[in-house]
């Protein structure tokens, strides 16, 4: 099993990702000095990140940047989604309470990974999940937006689907699907 640094303090994240990238022992970085995320798209702050884990940890690195964008928001809160406001219900409030009766509650979920290489080869992988925004929270699996997004295709929030969906349908695991094809495809091996 190959042995992978998660450019991350959340342990939740690590072992979603270790679920969708069988074969890697994902252990999150606890690290002092981390980057301030300047990247103007998903794939910029996923490489920055990647890039600090290399530097300290070296080996093999995983940076990951996702967010939600809400149309009617103008795309908001995008790549600030993590920093929109405090993790969990404030942050859902505060959606919501921008949003109020708006009609267009179209959404995505975007989700880059970037790893990179003992040799300091850069891989990605991105997914989308294309949805909208529920009125009220519902359900408690998941974490961050998951109790308000809506799949295209879905009545049930990501909250209300549960981690089994999760792990074959959410934008990470999208993401995580196209890095391992690009590794596939590059002839690393990653087992």
């Amino acid at each position: 099993m190959t042995r992978l640094t998660l450019a991350s303090r959340n342990a939740h994240k690590a072992r979603e990702l270790e679920v969708l990238l069988p074969g890697w022992a994902i252990e999150p970085l606890d690290a002092e000095g981390w980057p301030d995320e300047t990247g103007e798209t998903y794939y910029e702050n996923a490489l920055i990140k990647a890039r600090f884990a290399h530097e300290v940890a070296g080996g093999w690195t995983i940076g990951e940047d996702s967010g939600i964008e809400v149309a009617a928001l103008g795309g908001r809160p995008g790549l600030h989604s993590a920093r929109y406001a405090p993790e969990g219900a404030p942050a859902i409030a505060k959606l919501l309470g921008e949003l109020g009766d708006e009609p267009d509650r179209r959404a995505r979920y975007v989700s880059e990974l970037v790893a990179i290489g003992p040799d300091g080869s850069v891989m990605r992988g991105s997914g989308v999940v294309e949805g909208r925004i529920a009125d009220a929270p519902r359900g408690d699996g998941g974490f961050g937006y998951d109790p308000v997004f809506i799949p295209d295709g879905e009545e049930r929030t990501v909250g209300e689907l549960g981690e089994g969906w999760k792990a074959q349908q959410s934008h990470r695991a999208r993401s995580a699907r196209a890095l391992r094809e690009a590794l596939d495809r590059s002839g690393f091996a990653v087992s």
